[in-house]
């Protein structure tokens, strides 16, 4: 797994945070189990063991490392076999209305699947597994086990409820929340890689002011050397109806005239973006040119050159755009040439949009995000600059 083959200054460290997030459990109730927040869990594990955080991409794992794509969980320990969630989906409840329990179990599994593997695609993953930190009073268990693909082959339904399906394969057992689209697995913790005390503070408020030197280091900006970008979020298909136009966007290789490759597609960039964001992108809404190019950082580290074109800086291409579209269409979705690409196709594995981040004025980063993301940013921040 990975923790056992980290060096011992990192694993201290891991420890050390841990124990020290943990004995300031007072701050937020007075439970004798000591608390962690997920969030709080992530940051940590990619400080001491100098992973990079994937939490930003809305995909299936949290952190990588070495090709290894990790999930981070943090719960209580309970009796050792616990169910937490592992994944959403963007389905309504009436998808399933009249299906039995058996299509049932394998439709949520293929879709399970197939968001795995577009993680594995998109991020350069060779594995991935689940790091668990689990909670009871005054001590926190580590665990770690693989995050397998669900076997088809070995699909059994457990029980039908109106609101669940249970089922279980030869790695695990689910539970499929129907009314939330929400799967559920069971994590067997019975065999922790490490243990260790965590000794809650009485006056965690006394304490942080009578050291801070020594313990608000966990907060403080020039110690956990936490940057905040610029970002915008754009669209995979067509904020006017929905769709991913058969002819442009993604499907742009489609569109008349000219003979196009296969593999040519552009990202729509709706020019309020460049109104309301105008130091954004290098590109100068009204100019007539197109913008200047700039380095595109992919997520699995691969690095395009790319710029704004077409009119009213529509498009995000990459110079030739047929790199972007056979890396985001033959590689990560698995689109067959010929085959368009459809809102459906993009949201059975959970995605929308693109999360656009400003590393610097000639550089920038992209991630896929979550169903609804550019919608959420589009009512947020549209006109708010007016």
């Amino acid at each position: 797994m990975f923790y056992i083959r980290e060096a011992a200054d990192r694993k201290s460290e891991y420890i050390d945070l841990l124990k020290e997030v943990g004995s300031l459990s007072n701050l937020f109730s007075e439970n004798p189990v000591p608390y962690l927040y997920y969030r709080a869990a992530e940051n940590i594990f990619c400080r001491a063991f100098n992973a990079e955080n994937l939490s930003r991409g809305d995909v299936s794992a949290d952190a990588a490392k070495n090709k290894i794509g990790i999930g981070l969980k943090t719960f209580m320990h309970g009796n050792g076999k616990t169910l937490q969630k592992v994944a959403e989906f963007n389905k309504d409840a009436n998808t399933f209305e009249g299906k039995e329990a058996e299509e049932i179990a394998t439709i949520i599994s293929e879709m399970r699947n197939d968001r795995l593997q577009f993680t594995e695609r998109a991020y350069g993953l060779n594995e991935m597994i689940y790091h668990m930190v689990t909670r009871e009073e005054g001590k926190f268990h580590l665990f770690e086990e693989p995050m397998d693909h669900i076997d088809l082959s070995s699909l059994k339904v457990l029980k039908r409820t109106k609101n669940a399906v249970s089922f279980k394969d030869r790695h695990a057992e689910y539970n499929f929340y129907i009314p939330k689209s929400t799967l559920f697995k069971r994590f067997i913790t019975d065999k922790a890689i490490e243990t260790f005390d965590v000794d809650i503070l009485k006056d965690p408020f006394t304490h942080l002011l009578n050291k801070p030197e020594d313990t608000l280091y966990l907060v403080k900006e020039k110690e956990v050397k936490e940057e905040t970008f610029d970002y915008v979020y754009l669209p995979l298909y067509s904020p006017n109806n929905g769709e991913v136009h058969i002819s442009s966007g993604l499907n742009q290789w489609n569109a008349k005239g000219r003979k196009r490759h296969h593999d040519e597609l552009y990202i729509p960039v709706p020019v309020w973006i460049h109104r309301d964001f105008k130091d954004f992108f290098p590109y100068q809404l009204g100019s007539g040119q197109t913008g200047t190019p700039f380095t595109l950082k992919l997520p699995d580290g691969i690095e395009y050159t790319a710029k704004i074109c077409q009119e009213n800086g529509k498009a995000l291409m990459t110079n030739p755009n047929r790199l972007l579209g056979h890396w985001l269409l033959r590689h990560v979705l698995q689109i067959p040439v010929g085959k368009l690409v459809t809102i459906d196709m993009l949201e059975s594995i959970g995605i929308d949009s693109v999360k656009l981040t400003k590393l610097s004025d000639n550089k920038f980063r992209i991630d896929f995000a979550k169903v609804g993301s550019y919608e959420q940013f589009e009512n947020e921040f549209k006109d708010s600059k007016k």
